[in-house]
């Protein structure tokens, strides 16, 4: 990774454009290819980056200041992503080698809840028992397939908090699903949405195309403590 301190300039044309005034920032350029400009505060994210694949060339402009041009190209079809980087000073320009991370470990993500909610569905509904995790469909596995106590088929789809994007995800496993006559003798597949956290537009959502929202307490599915799930 090589990191650079400098006060820059920085433009992006491509799906749009974006100006960045001159200030001091960080550019980071990583070994994966990817291009990222810090600054010193507003959180966590880039003010702006490139995604790999994309080509870094290091040149002048015409009035000698160094110029940085970064390229990529989304698809074959789309416009030239253009990332130019105008450095008016460096004040610090480092290279690490960080060799191979061996990846961020959780304790609590989508995998840990869908391995408890397995072991235990009832969590999610009186009556639910579980049919089989990763439920496969022609867009990708459902978490799980249960059947509830009247023995219709109930789809699960399991997130660590839950968003909108989850509950258009379940929406379409859901579509397909009930074309299976096989799950919907019983009547059509429903759908739950399980997260430990669920975001009240993605709740909302989730309620107007008739799914059911499970709030999952982690802490109570690994029997640390007497809490119980909450349905709603």
């Amino acid at each position: 990774m090589r990191l650079v301190v400098a006060r820059c300039q920085i433009d992006y044309a491509g799906r749009l454009t974006a100006h960045l005034p001159m200030a001091t920032r960080v550019l980071m350029i990583k070994a994966d290819g990817s291009v990222l400009v810090h600054s010193d505060g507003g959180s966590y994210k880039p003010l702006n980056w490139m995604s790999p694949p994309c080509t870094l060339r290091e040149g002048v402009a015409e009035d000698g200041t160094v110029l940085w041009t970064v390229t990529s190209r989304a698809s074959t079809k789309g416009p030239e992503d253009t990332l130019q980087i105008l450095i008016d000073k460096v004040f610090s320009d480092t290279s690490h080698d960080l060799g191979v991370d061996p990846g961020l470990q959780k304790d609590g993500v989508e995998k840990h809840l869908q391995e408890l909610l397995a072991e235990h569905p009832s969590h999610l509904g009186e009556g639910l028992t579980l049919v089989r995790r990763e439920f496969p469909t022609a867009i990708g596995p459902v978490d799980l397939m249960c059947r509830d106590g009247a023995g219709g088929s109930v789809a699960v789809e399991i997130k660590r908090r839950g968003e909108i994007d989850g509950v258009l995800q379940l929406e379409r496993y859901l579509e397909l699903l009930n074309r299976d006559p096989l799950l919907t003798v019983k009547g059509p597949v429903r759908g739950i949405f399980a997260a430990q956290e669920i975001k009240p537009q993605a709740r909302v959502l989730a309620q107007d195309r008739g799914m059911t929202c499970a709030l999952v307490d982690y802490d109570a599915l690994r029997g640390l403590d007497n809490a119980e799930d909450r349905l709603f």
